[in-house]
């Protein structure tokens, strides 16, 4: 199994002054460590799970180009981009940019988003589920036009490109790895089995079904459900000084019987570069 990391709250020891020192210690601790991946959450308010919109949130891929400065070999992206808040073009440039940037490191995980007050308060287009969920198809679609170098005009129900350029294309062969989020078994998963190269998940009981339905719907498609990477997304506590590190390993171990490739922790605490140091020394070696 590998192991990634979600920065999932800002409200770190040291405030805003010490956010741009923080977040370079945890990137480089992670990256020396083999954490697979650094992803940060996409949002303009911080979510009820971390405090609401009173705490802190840095904008995702502004943190995730610092990431990427100070780090080799992990992945980078978003977990998950919301499609309603970017033009899919702006979009396929921006994760175009940090792959050439990062040296190959880019990935996009995207979904149809979820905080409607995030969106009213800020004054950004929140359009109905089954509109973001069209949206969302059009836009992977459009990002892996611009990526292969596709120029042709694009003409979707809600986008019109006429020449969908992207000039440096991404250094990923083929192209940045796309991550659907959510386990919406008529829709989610089968725009997963389209289009994604993974899909991202909830632990839960129905997590064994969640990945039978994807199977089915890669046999609709002509998907070999193998090439899909199994990811799962879940809080990563340690407890102060470690001592909840066991229980972890059990849950990841878990996982990965039923099939799930990739863990992602949320990272949520005050210090997150402690967070870091003790799963690098009493998790990433048991379950890696």
């Amino acid at each position: 199994m590998q192991i990634g990391l979600e920065i999932g709250a800002f409200a770190w020891d040291g405030g805003p002054a010490r956010m741009g020192e923080t977040l370079t210690r945890l990137a480089r601790s992670a990256d020396d460590a083999g954490f697979a991946l650094i992803g940060v959450g996409d949002h303009l308010w911080q979510g009820p799970h971390a405090g609401g919109p009173e705490q802190p949130m840095l904008e995702c891929f502004t943190t995730l180009a610092v990431i990427a400065a100070h780090t080799r070999r992990c992945r980078l992206g978003p977990v998950v981009a919301g499609a309603h808040f970017r033009h899919p073009a702006l979009l396929a440039k921006t994760v175009s940019t940090l792959d050439v940037l990062s040296g190959g490191r880019a990935m996009l995980g995207i979904g149809v988003g979820w905080d409607e007050d995030e969106a009213r308060g800020m004054g950004v287009p929140y359009p109905g589920l089954a509109e973001r969920f069209e949206r969302l198809e059009e836009t992977v679609e459009i990002c892996h036009r611009v990526w292969r170098g596709d120029r042709r005009p694009y003409h979707g129900r809600h986008y019109t490109l006429e020449q969908p350029l992207g000039v440096p294309g991404s250094l990923s062969d083929p192209h940045p790895p796309v991550m659907i989020g959510g386990g919406g078994e008529r829709r989610t998963l089968r725009l997963v089995a389209r289009h994604a190269d993974a899909c991202n998940l909830y632990p839960g009981p129905d997590l064994p079904a969640k990945l039978a339905v994807l199977r089915r719907h890669c046999e609709a498609e002509g998907r070999d459900y193998d090439a899909i990477e199994k990811t799962c997304i879940l809080p990563f506590d340690v407890g102060p000084d470690g001592s909840a590190a066991g229980d972890l390993v059990d849950a990841l171990r878990g996982l990965g019987s039923q099939g799930i490739q990739t863990a992602i922790g949320i990272l949520s605490g005050p210090d997150p570069v402690r967070d870091v140091e003790i799963l690098a020394d009493k998790v990433l070696p048991s379950v890696t």
